[in-house]
């Protein structure tokens, strides 16, 4: 995006020919054409034909021919420097706030260097490692998540002064990217296995070139603040380095093992998948009750189970019941005949595993093919027979079945299994169905010859993290969980039959006992020389075909990305170990507790400080957005229609761990809130003294906020807002410290919007409405800017573009918000003001609320009587204009006294507060005679609602037959009338009694 460069810009004014009013040409210093730049703006200026305004740097988040329609000029982002804003222009700001100029501030801020860490006001630096998305991501709503806390984080930080490094980078996504590239091949009409491991490997990368950098300026788009010259990619030759020195150290110390064991099998990719990848959905499926006959027995000796994969049974090892279930204790010990299996034979056994009421309380055990039925095997001695190949067909012990899918297989044996008269029924039956997440097929639990972690002493200092207090998780009660996996952790399964991805650092000797002789080396020329020594020079190697599981490289991530394995860079030796770990809940087991344990393991020391855990985003209405439900909530839409700040602000304002309901409805509101503060700042900056008026600005400059006596001597709308500025400052930044991002939120939305925009700005106008440059119009400007400027810097983390361009409209602007330093704490406040001012707001409500009572045109003035003892007089006169701005009340007809006033019988009595009370002349606020008419006429229409209610009350007929919730409804409705009735006919009697009197 194009801005102002460094060079000094020229801006003449000139009369123009028919209209009092002045314009601008600005020519571009670098234009070759200065009509391609020149610049016409009509400005509010009040000046002769011969006056100069004096030349001024224009604001480049300002001025660009996307931020204000009259400007024609498209400026060139060469060294853009920071430039004050003329406050005299009152429509320098447009009407709204325009989320084009978001990517024109974002631009701007990362040209200037401010995302990088910086070491000039302060050495403690605050680091966090990105959570790096997959390489083919697509911008959902859990990246804005994490983009929007991590990115709060950083900017609050980086205004305390801390250098701060956000570290960004992606995941090369070891199955998803190889999938996007199979399907685009398949579209092409290629297969990936008529192509070898390199060409299909080129052709990936051709594909991360291509299409890699997608996610990376999606998340720019949400306003991550992420040092991008710091950019990782987990295959970069840096980072791929420290997998394969990982993977050797691990293994030196016989952490890593091969061996067969089951694993999640994914038969159309035909590689292993985690635990991660997996999703298990509710789905409508079938029971199949199948007769085994007990070996040696009669015909009425038999079995029958209940299995929901009948396919499986050629893999059966056993039958087994419950040792207490009597139905079948005399067959405990004896033999089965497995069906459609030439009669196979198969022990029936007894363990407490098997559930009496599951089915017919008979199981089947296939531990090939079961995950639970591998445990109990692996328990009691049993053998593992695989009836699977790779892709998902049987293979030649199923005999007459060899070939078939196992789905068609399904049925086939099914129908065989009927015709024998050994299938007893079928039923239906919800089933919990795995699934790949990245295909959607159903995942098979399968034996598979696979590389393993070791991870019970990893685990172990892992645990001891957290109790020694090196570790904090927020929120705290994710500690148990995370406690339950480590001290109930299995080995990892850490191999993937993949192309794509880091290859494995194990090569093996031709001719020789892949399991038995292999060799592990960082390189293929290392393995050579190793094998060399030991086999002699003729010896031929090839390496292992597998890739490592992309968690394996993502849990290196903390300290591979900043140098690792080489302690000595610099990187390394200032930003490690990190800070914080900020992610989702969901992946704490597979993502956070592995890089605990593998900082530990390689670095000595635990990789970050903190791990903030954040929820789900589901729907308005608490389900999980899916594109079955046709729910998802795009956040680039979001972003469009609603602008990144709103979006933000809607996300931070949840609570740690817990799941987020996101609605249009909360979206909408924090837009309002944008509005709103947009309004306030064109309202300040159309108020402000002009810059030429140095005299007024010295004094504004001149106050002390930050000193008590000022403080105090300050009137009380002024010392009220800045002491409740000051308490906020306070709470804002504890929550900060805290990670109480939601209570941030709150509590600041509150304040400007109640406190500052509701009260205080509207206070305000009683002084900025008077003419001339008398003190307390000065005072009022003071105040307006410093509490505005504060807002903008507490509220810049969670809105950043907004704020900053706010923040580079107001006069006197020396940095940029970004980097601006944050709000100083334990600043004075007055807690007397306080409560003096909300008396005031107390008064004010209650006269407001008459007002609407009694359906005063806004327009009207009316006259009162303030009564209250001399204390609270003498703050409450003080502040007559205020009061009767904010009220509506003539000025002139405004009186203070100690008691009652001699029309207080024919007034409105309010009683705001303890000792503060108010009188209103009725006479002053209706037509009494009307008024009373038109009260009559409501009063007999409430009168006769209310006698159809107690008549039907009344009726024996309706309170014995309608539904009792009918009924309840009904006298509430009365109880409701009779309340308003008498309302009104108390206050009827009043407005006739002044009749009278008047």
């Amino acid at each position: 995006m194009d801005c102002v460069s460094n060079t000094q810009t020229e801006i003449t004014i000139y009369k123009h020919n028919q209209l009092s009013n002045s314009g601008i040409i600005w020519h571009h210093p670098l234009s070759q054409s200065p009509s391609s730049y020149e610049i016409k703006k009509t400005m509010n200026l009040s000046i002769s034909s011969h006056a100069l305004l004096p030349s001024y740097r224009l604001n480049p988040l300002l001025f660009s021919r996307q931020r204000h329609h009259r400007f024609t000029s498209h400026f060139s982002p060469l060294k853009p420097r920071f430039f004050a804003v003329a406050a005299l222009e009152k429509d320098v700001l447009p009407k709204t706030f325009d989320f084009s100029s978001e990517e024109r501030i974002y631009n701007w801020w990362e040209s200037q260097g401010y995302f990088k860490p910086n070491f000039e006001r302060g050495s403690n630096p605050f680091v966090i490692p990105m959570p790096p998305p997959n390489v083919t991501g697509s911008l959902h709503m859990g990246h804005a998540m994490f983009v929007t806390l991590e990115d709060i984080m950083v900017r609050y930080q980086r205004m305390k002064g801390r250098p701060t490094l956000w570290l960004p980078g992606t995941d090369h996504a070891g199955i998803a990217t190889q999938l996007v590239v199979e399907r685009t091949l398949t579209s092409e009409g290629i297969k990936r296995v008529e192509l070898s491991r390199e060409e299909f490997t080129k052709r990936v990368w051709e594909w991360k070139y291509k299409y890699g950098g997608t996610i990376t300026n999606q998340i720019k788009r949400l306003g991550a603040s992420c040092d991008w010259t710091r950019e990782r990619f987990t295959l970069d030759e840096q980072l791929s380095g420290a997998v394969i020195e990982a993977f050797v150290r691990l293994h030196e110390k016989g952490l890593i093992y091969q061996g067969s064991y089951m694993v999640n099998w994914s038969p159309s990719l035909q590689t292993a998948v985690s635990d991660l990848e997996v999703e298990y959905s509710e789905e409508a499926g079938t029971l199949y009750y199948i007769k085994y006959r007990v070996a040696g027995g009669s015909r009425d000796d038999f079995l029958i189970v209940a299995t929901t994969r009948p396919e499986t049974l050629f893999g059966d090892v056993a039958i087994a019941v419950n040792p207490k279930d009597d139905r079948y204790s005399k067959y405990i010990g004896m033999m089965a005949i497995v069906p459609m299996t030439y009669g196979r034979h198969v022990p029936i056994i007894s363990d407490r595993y098997v559930d009496k009421e599951f089915g017919t309380g008979v199981l089947k055990i296939s531990p090939g093919h079961d995950h639970n039925d591998y445990l109990l095997a692996r328990k009691l001695g049993l053998p593992i027979l695989n009836v699977m190949n790779k892709d998902g067909t049987l293979n030649d012990v199923a005999g007459l079945f060899c070939g078939l899918d196992r789905f068609e297989a399904r049925k086939k044996l099914w129908s065989d299994l009927e015709e024998t008269g050994l299938g007893v029924k079928k039923e239906p039956h919800t089933l919990r169905v795995p699934r790949s997440q990245r295909g959607g097929e159903v995942i098979e639990p399968l034996v598979s010859k696979q590389w393993f972690v070791t991870m019970e002493p990893l685990a172990e200092k892992a645990l001891r993290a957290v109790e020694k207090g090196e570790l904090t998780i927020l929120p705290e009660r994710f500690e148990k969980i995370y406690n339950h996996w480590l001290s109930n952790i299995k080995d990892w399964c850490i191999s993937r039959q993949l192309w794509w991805g880091h290859r494995i650092p194990v090569w093996y000797i031709v001719g020789k006992d892949c399991e038995e002789e292999y060799i592990v080396a960082k390189s293929a020329d290392e393995a050579l020389e190793k094998a060399k020594k030991t086999y002699g020079r003729g010896v031929e190697i090839y390496q292992d075909p597998d890739v490592l599981d992309t968690w394996f490289s993502s849990a290196l991530w903390p300290f591979s990305t900043l140098g690792w394995p080489d302690v000595s860079a610099d990187d390394f030796t200032k930003f490690y170990p990190t800070t914080m770990l900020e992610t989702g809940h969901d992946i704490l087991f597979f993502w956070v507790a592995r890089m605990v344990m593998m900082g530990i393991e390689f670095t000595g020391t635990v990789p970050f400080s903190y791990v903030y855990l954040h929820g789900l985003i589901r729907d308005a209405q608490g389900r999980k957005m899916s594109k079955t439900l046709g729910n998802v909530i795009d956040p680039l839409d979001t972003i469009k229609e609603f602008g990144t700040d709103a979006l933000r602000f809607t996300l931070a304002l949840g609570t740690a761990g817990q799941d987020l309901n996101l609605s249009t409805e909360r979206l909408a509101s924090n837009k309002a809130f944008t509005n709103k503060l947009w309004n306030a700042g064109k309202f300040i900056l159309q108020n402000l003294p002009s810059q030429t008026d140095a005299s007024s600005w010295e004094t504004i400059l001149a106050y002390k906020f930050d000193n008590e006596e000022f403080l105090l001597a300050a009137p009380l709308p002024e010392c009220w807002v800045a002491s409740k500025l000051h308490l906020l400052i306070d709470t804002v930044t504890t929550s900060y410290d805290k990670f109480f991002f939601g209570d941030v939120g709150r509590e600041t939305y509150d304040f400007f919007w109640s406190d500052f925009a509701d009260w205080y700005i509207e206070a305000s106008k009683a002084r900025l409405y008077n003419s001339g440059n008398d003190p307390d119009t000065l005072l009022a400007q003071a105040v307006l800017l410093y509490i505005f400027e504060n807002i903008l810097k507490l509220l810049h983390p969670f809105m950043p573009f907004v704020t900053e361009e706010l923040w580079q409209a107001l006069p006197k602007r020396k940095e940029a918000l970004i980097v601006s330093s944050w709000p100083q704490t334990s600043l004075p406040r007055h807690l007397n003001s306080i409560k003096r001012f909300e008396n005031l707001q107390a008064l004010t409500r209650a006269i407001r609320n008459a007002r609407a009572e009694y359906s005063v045109e806004p327009v009207k003035r009316i006259s009162a009587s303030i009564v209250a003892n001399e204390e609270v007089l003498q703050y409450i006169s003080k502040e007559k204009e205020v009061l009767a701005l904010l009220s509506r009340l003539d000025l002139q007809n405004v009186h203070f006294t100690e008691s009652p006033p001699g029309n207080a019988y024919s007034s409105i009595h309010l009683v705001a507060s303890e000792g503060l009370e108010a009188y209103l002349p009725l006479a002053d606020m209706v037509d009494l005679s009307a008024e009373v008419q038109r009260l009559s006429k409501r009063l007999a229409k409430m009168q006769s609602e209310y006698d159809g209610l107690v008549a039907r009350l009344n009726s024996p007929n309706f309170v014995e037959k309608a539904p009792e919730d009918i009924v309840r409804g009904v006298r509430e409705k009365a109880t409701e009338a009779e309340e308003k009735i008498n309302l009104t006919k108390n206050r009827l009697d009043f407005l006739q009694s002044t009749v009278l009197v008047t």
